[in-house]
């Protein structure tokens, strides 16, 4: 296992056991993060914050590990992440939705890239309508 294995390991196990000290661990200072619902986030302190919202409004989120990859200075993981949104749920707008209380299982792709220790760039891969369909945030099928 190389470099970039073992922090993407490391920043997984943190992100999925909620130790955001840990997470910050795994991260550059200015790191460059993608994701489908908050877009680009700059700084490892903007990540970490990312990352307690989602705790906060799934505080049982854990991950099933399908496939891992490392390339190099790249480590990428294929899975599903499964929780339930039983806290308030910070949105890319500054809203901030009520608890669901319904569950979500969605795909995942996460791939990152590792210089000096740290992840420099993670891109993070969700089906976000899939997302809002689970949470009961609009309606599925036809009548949509």
């Amino acid at each position: 296992m190389g470099e970039a294995r073992d922090v993407m390991d490391r920043a997984t196990a943190a992100i999925f056991s909620n130790d955001m000290a840990a997470i910050a661990e795994c991260y550059a200072a200015d790191v460059v993060a993608q994701t489908p619902d908050a877009g680009t986030i700059n700084g490892r302190d903007d990540l970490v914050d990312y990352m307690r919202q989602m705790s906060d409004a799934f505080p049982d989120l854990s991950y099933e590990m399908t496939r891992t990859m490392e390339d190099g200075k790249f480590a990428i993981d294929e899975g599903t992440v499964i929780g339930t949104n039983t806290g308030p749920l910070a949105l890319a707008t500054g809203e901030v939705l009520p608890p669901t209380g319904k569950p979500v299982r969605l795909r995942s792709i996460d791939v990152a890239t590792v210089e000096g220790g740290v992840i420099t760039s993670h891109d993070i891969y969700f089906d976000q309508m899939a997302f809002v369909e689970q949470l009961g945030l609009m309606q599925q099928g036809a009548d949509a």
